[in-house]
């Protein structure tokens, strides 16, 4: 067994039995293989999820996963990884991260990861408090949103209720869009982090399982405490020092919200009325300097980006969001909308509502945005809309609803309820749906970094599988120390799979992604920090990147087996591959539709797989240490 990191504990729910058992963890020789977080979370449900199976279905498991580096001083060692069967898709693996101190938590508790399994007869949240587990009735707590939800739980508890304090714990909650299985429903922890791909939120209400709350008071083990101090002070430097990765980036940028937006349409395409226009005049701009931000750091984060906002402008002055970082949860719970240009606050307004109500912003905004355009083409009226004149801005329109789909309540808001595919067909634009394999995708225009574009087109509905190297920071630990021309088509299909391959082994280890995207010299320092840490003295840089690529071929082989193809990478989203709109700067009229079928053949190629039908060949399965999947494979 591993000498640190690991806890060697896993917690098993049956909420059908109500019944909790502890096991261990798989050997070294599998951990070795997988690691933690997605990569073991992978292995857990390639054995556990029955082909037929739905994503609601009691059969599909929920595992939460830490990874070995979380709760160390790692930089940014918070990433808890939940991986279950993705209820947008209904064929491809879920895979959502979550930050803040549920990971943490979790780790000083003594525990890897907890694995639940069946369904509740009545509502309820687990209650872990180191050695003593138990479910509790949750029944008091139906119908309140994610974050009084996390507030009374503590309070029953009696418990610090401030998120991150030493002394509280961490909830992970459900809103009423869980609760009505909503796809794109959410998990929120902390109040400014959250489960938010896969509608893992529908899933946990499936369960009725309302809550997870957590404390932990100890400490998580690490074998070499001398040998990992130089290694995580050199990797935190690597990566808030300027030019260092995405996190620089972010550090550098002069506060939370500051990278987002003022002009940021200039860099890339704000996700405007459903893609038909890339921005907004006025979007943002001087969001930082209008409210008062008041950071909300994660733990060990030296980058910061999370943070809470008063708003003290406009008609919501007064009014206090909770948000993360990144303006892709902005752009889907307003911009996708046509709201937020004359006013900032109702940006972080409808933001931090679709937090409570636990929805991702862009599953429920790109179902919604797609309903605008089609009333906006007179394919709706108000008979069909419950009343509601669905007019690009709207505020009180927009706010009215998303309540109502959260609460599934009325004719309309059911329309919307099961995600943009699904709402674009029932609205009659079945062509104008912004949506991967049926699911929400990660929010800007990224037909103006076709790189991205392609990472995102490829996945399985969870957002990135690769940061490409042309947007935001280069990748020079997968063979870019520069950026990439966004919009020359030449080495797109490689760019992916080779930064894919270091994506999918940053999503195994335990921290977060944006202290190691970009950073040069990235697998050494992480495969030390896993050396150090475990004390396996043997564990290389040529390891990491195998995990990664192994992690990724597993994905593959399990979401062939549930049913894709490679006809679901190449025909996609018609407004995906539409021509970039007229004010979309030098992406203006260019599509990436010429080019995507040979881009996603190279893609196959790089990673060793068959280019017609993207199997992992027999030789790639061999080479990874995983050639017992050959028969489900090849047959």
């Amino acid at each position: 067994m591993a000498k640190g990191g690991y806890r060697g504990k896993i917690i098993r729910v049956d909420l059908t039995t109500g019944s909790i058992t502890l096991e261990a963890l798989p050997e070294d020789t599998v951990l070795k293989k997988h690691i933690g977080n997605f990569g073991l979370g992978l292995w857990y449900l390639m054995k556990m999820m029955p082909v037929g199976a739905r994503g609601l279905d009691p059969e599909n498991p929920m595992i939460f996963l830490n990874g070995p580096l979380v709760g160390t001083r790692a930089p940014s060692a918070t990433n808890c990884t939940l991986t279950t069967f993705n209820a947008d898709t209904g064929f491809t693996a879920g895979r959502s991260h979550t930050h803040g101190w549920f990971g943490p938590f979790l780790a000083r508790a003594g525990y890897d990861g907890i694995i639940f399994t069946g369904s509740s007869p009545k509502w309820v949240y687990l209650w872990i408090d180191d050695d003593k587990i138990e479910l509790r009735d949750a029944e008091n707590l139906l119908g309140t949103d994610t974050h009084d939800t996390e507030t009374r739980i503590k309070k029953e508890l009696g418990i610090n209720t401030r998120p991150g304090a030493k002394d509280g714990a961490s909830v992970a909650a459900i809103g009423p869009a869980g609760e009505n299985m909503v796809l794109g429903a959410s998990i929120m922890n902390d109040k400014n982090h959250g489960f938010c791909h896969g509608s893992v939120g529908a899933v946990m209400g499936s369960k009725r399982l309302k809550a997870i709350a957590v404390r932990g008071t100890g400490e998580v083990p690490v074998f070499d405490e001398k040998k990992l101090k130089p290694i995580a002070k050199e990797w935190t430097k690597r990566a808030i020092e300027p030019g260092g990765g995405f996190g620089s980036v972010i550090k550098n940028a002069g506060s939370p919200t500051g990278y987002s937006f003022g002009g940021m349409d200039m860099i890339l395409g704000l996700s405007a009325k459903n893609w038909t226009a890339n921005s907004l005049p006025g979007f943002g701009i001087g969001m930082a300097e209008h409210h008062k931000i008041t950071p909300r750091p994660c733990y060990r984060c030296s980058i910061g980006c999370s943070y809470d906002v008063e708003i003290q402008k406009g008609r919501f002055k007064g009014y206090t969001a909770t948000l993360s970082g990144g303006g892709e949860n902005m752009e889907g719970a307003a911009s996708i909308l046509g709201a937020g240009a004359s006013d900032s606050g109702e940006i972080l307004y409808l933001t931090d509502l679709d937090d409570r109500l636990g929805l991702e912003t862009s599953t429920v905004g790109c179902a919604m945005s797609v309903a605008f355009e089609a009333f906006e083409k007179g394919l709706l009226t108000t008979e069909h809309t419950d009343g509601l004149e669905l007019k690009w801005g709207d505020v009180e329109v927009i706010e009215k609803l998303v309540r109502r789909i959260a609460n599934r309540e009325g004719k309309f808001a059911q329309m919307l309820a099961d995600g943009p595919k699904a709402a674009a067909e029932r609205v009659g634009l079945p062509d104008a749906g912004v949506h991967i394999k049926g699911a929400g995708m990660n929010l800007h225009d990224w037909r103006r970094a076709w790189g991205v574009l392609l990472a995102v087109i490829v996945s399985g509905g969870t957002s990135w599988h690769g940061g490409a190297a042309d947007c935001w920071c280069q990748e020079p630990d997968a063979g870019y120390p520069e950026m990439t021309d966004p919009l020359n088509p030449q080495g797109k299909g490689k760019e992916v799979a080779e930064t894919s391959k270091l994506k999918f082994w940053h999503d195994c280890y335990g921290c977060c992604w944006f202290a190691s995207w970009g950073v040069s010299g990235i697998l050494q320092l992480t495969a030390d920090a896993i050396s150090a840490v475990t004390g396996w003295d043997d564990f290389t840089s040529k390891n990491a990147i195998d995990v990664g690529h192994r992690s990724l071929t597993l994905e593959r082989i399990f979401n062939m087996r549930h049913g894709l193809t490679a006809e679901d990478d190449i025909n996609i989203s018609p407004r995906i591959t539409e021509p970039a709109p007229a004010d979309a700067g030098p992406a203006a009229g260019k599509s990436i539709k010429p080019y995507l079928e040979g881009w996603v053949r190279d893609y196959y190629e790089h990673l060793g797989w068959d280019r017609k039908t993207g199997k992992p060949l027999r030789s790639t399965l061999k080479k990874l240490d995983i050639e017992e999947f050959i028969p489900m494979v090849w047959g």
